[in-house]
């Protein structure tokens, strides 16, 4: 569940690749670790992604890559292990399986978790989750520029 904020309690996010690779080059989706009382929630699976875009992102950007890995442990994702999601993995095939498998890993730890997903990937929309894109995100924590 996203709380407002204001409120007491923190907010817990699964995260996708694309926004976690969004907020370690600086873009509007680092807001959401800077600014907001939300704890960022991911896979494994998700992180050994990221990693692996990291040295295409730097180039990408005229980034130095070791800046952006230690930019990635800076801003304190949790990540957590298959265990804690094994069981939701057959629902979360068949929610998002045959549009795309990569995302059943993730879609499994938002269910194992009672937790929405931050992706700006539409796979998605009909997973039958909360869903948050970065900008629906950062409206919802009333986090402005």
């Amino acid at each position: 569940m996203i709380l407002k904020s204001g409120e007491p309690s923190v907010a817990c996010v699964a995260a996708d690749a694309n926004v976690l690779l969004s907020a370690i080059i600086g873009k509007a989706a680092l807001r959401v670790f800077t600014r907001a009382q939300v704890e960022v929630a991911t896979t494994l699976s998700i992180l050994e992604e990221v990693r692996e875009y990291l040295p295409r992102t730097a180039k990408s950007y005229d980034l130095v890559p070791e800046l952006l890995e230690v930019q990635q442990r800076l801003l304190g994702i949790k990540t957590y292990p298959l265990e804690t999601y094994r069981g939701y993995l057959s629902a979360a095939s068949r929610r998002i399986g045959r549009r795309d498998p990569d995302d059943v890993e993730l879609l499994a730890l938002a269910l194992a978790l009672k937790i929405p997903v931050w992706s700006n990937d539409s796979d998605f929309a009909s997973a039958g989750i909360a869903w948050y894109t970065t900008a629906e995100l950062l409206k919802v924590l009333e986090i402005t520029s």
